[in-house]
């Protein structure tokens, strides 16, 4: 039985109605103008396409969550989602709209077929033709947060993320003849399900955290340079100079040591931006708002700063099923961020997304986010945000 929203209305004029022949309307005896009854019924098809909209809305709620129709409607109501906005957990924004300097889907679509096949053939080739095709795929902006996407070398650290899972997880490595053939399908999201284990696996070895960081990179520039494939060969003995630029100390100006900074968080954001593309979420630089006021706790309002906390080195985290083929044993998923704590005063606030939590599979688990006028950042659970309208871009070329 359709649902009480699903049930077809009576079309604006019609007998029902008390719809009068001669073009007006007769509303208490009076008769209305035809540009009235026409204002009325475009307000009328406006009405029904937002109801329309919020129908799909509460149906993929419901889907979402398995709860029934009935209580996802007065789940989203007592949300305040309002006309074009969604629940962080659902849906998914690859290029913010308001980050300027970005491709869009439409943008990357309309580009020539021999363009395509040249990224896709650069983006097959791990580690470092990947690292640059991603580089540039989602290049540096300025969001509301500030720069996102950004920092020196950052094709350069990419690398040496997937050089990492190649030492420690090969079995997640697709085969290079596989990657090849796939490569001249010319199409770049052929290869990102190709590569979507050992993506997201470069991802969570940040997720580790900084501490060891550099010895796991190291030990896969070492082994690397042993590894029976030329561009892996290659890959890590070029990589094995620029390991040493950000460790080695350097003397500044004022002739005190110093050690480069890496900017990890820049490349945290690209692997996030690409593994929305397959598992739905929203990329950095989307803006949110708050389903209530800030609250306390970790899971919503809490000051943090997870990439550059020093945390216990584990092996790569395996997605689930693989761990029976002869790879590192996977460490346990990233935990749910806990229940929210006691609200602060004030009216929900708006903000950026900055970073993803990710677990072994699936969308985000959390959000980085920071509030406006805020500059601390902010776990919150998918549940807790709210996308604001249109944040995908629409545009046909690079916005820049």
């Amino acid at each position: 039985m359709p649902d009480e929203e699903d049930q077809h209305q009576p079309a604006p004029g019609s007998a029902q109605d008390g719809g009068h022949p001669s073009g007006g309307q007769r509303d208490g005896g009076q008769q209305r103008s035809g540009g009235e009854q026409d204002r009325q019924q475009q307000d009328g098809t406006g009405r029904a396409r937002r109801d329309r909209k919020r129908r799909r809305a509460i149906r993929a709620h419901a889907a979402q969550t398995g709860v029934a129709y009935s209580v996802a409607a007065r789940q989203l109501a007592g949300f305040g989602v309002g006309p074009g906005e969604t629940l962080a957990s659902l849906g998914r924004t690859v290029y913010p709209v308001g980050l300027p300097g970005r491709w869009t889907v439409i943008a990357r679509e309309l580009r020539p077929a021999a363009v395509k096949l040249h990224d896709t053939r650069r983006a097959a080739r791990l580690a470092g033709g990947r690292a640059v095709h991603l580089v540039e795929r989602f290049p540096p902006g300025e969001s509301h947060a500030g720069p996102c996407y950004a920092g020196d070398d950052l094709e350069d650290l990419l690398a040496m993320l997937y050089l990492v899972v190649v030492r420690e997880a090969p079995g997640l490595v697709p085969a290079a003849l596989d990657l090849a053939w796939t490569a001249e399908l010319g199409e770049e999201t052929a290869v990102d399900m190709e590569c979507a284990e050992v993506d997201r696996a470069a991802r969570l070895v940040l997720d580790d955290g900084i501490a060891g960081l550099w010895a796991r990179v190291e030990d896969a520039l070492r082994s690397g340079q042993a590894n029976p494939i030329p561009a892996i060969r290659h890959d890590a003995d070029r990589l094995s100079l620029v390991c040493r630029m950000f460790t080695m100390p350097v003397e500044g100006p004022d002739g005190e040591p110093y050690v480069l900074r890496a900017p990890w968080t820049g490349a945290a954001q690209i692997l996030d931006a690409l593994l929305v593309i397959a598992d739905d979420g929203h990329a950095p630089g989307t803006r949110v708002r708050l389903t209530h006021p800030a609250t306390t706790g970790p899971a919503a309002g809490t000051t943090t700063q997870a990439r550059l906390q020093p945390r216990e080195v584990t092996q790569v985290r395996q997605p689930a099923g693989k761990a029976d083929q002869g790879r590192p044993e996977a460490r346990e998923a990233a935990q749910d961020p806990p229940a929210a704590g006691a609200p602060l005063p004030g009216p929900p606030a708006s903000g950026t997304i900055i970073g993803a939590r990710w677990a072994a599979a699936g969308p985000p688990r959390g959000y980085e986010i920071r509030l406006d006028g805020d500059p601390a950042t902010h776990t919150m659970r998918p549940e807790d945000l709210i996308v604001l309208p249109r944040q995908e871009s629409t545009a046909t070329a690079l916005q820049v």
